[in-house]
């Protein structure tokens, strides 16, 4: 079965930088489109970045654009954000997702498969 594993999360302070990687298996990665996607206590989760089929283009939420970076190496299977200058208003569980082809957008709803998150916390 399809699974996506996060790895990466944890605890920094606020300036720090981290980097989440995504793996996944049981899918030909390169035929979906790859998202990461971020929900905060008490809030709705919200679109991160997602990145194309090839990795050629990206899209990034307006609070994180300049700072975060998604990227993949469809040869290795896997899905990274790097994340700098980390905010308070960063701490999230954070998830990636998957989308077919090049259904995956900025919306939730376009992406058929989900990792189970991991806990990104940014102390002020």
């Amino acid at each position: 079965q399809v699974q996506l594993v996060e790895s990466g999360g944890g605890l920094v302070q606020a300036g720090a930088s981290l980097r989440l990687s995504c793996t996944p298996s049981g899918l030909t990665f390169s035929s979906y489109t790859m998202g990461w996607f971020r929900q905060a206590p008490g809030k709705e989760r919200e679109f991160v970045a997602r990145i194309n089929l090839s990795g050629s283009a990206t899209t990034y939420a307006d609070a994180v654009k300049g700072r975060f970076t998604i990227s993949r190496d469809n040869g290795k299977n896997t899905l990274s954000l790097q994340m700098n200058s980390l905010k308070p208003e960063d701490t999230a569980v954070y998830s990636c997702a998957a989308g077919w082809r090049s259904s995956g957008g900025t919306y939730d709803w376009e992406y058929t498969y989900w990792g189970q998150g991991t806990q990104v916390t940014v102390s002020s």
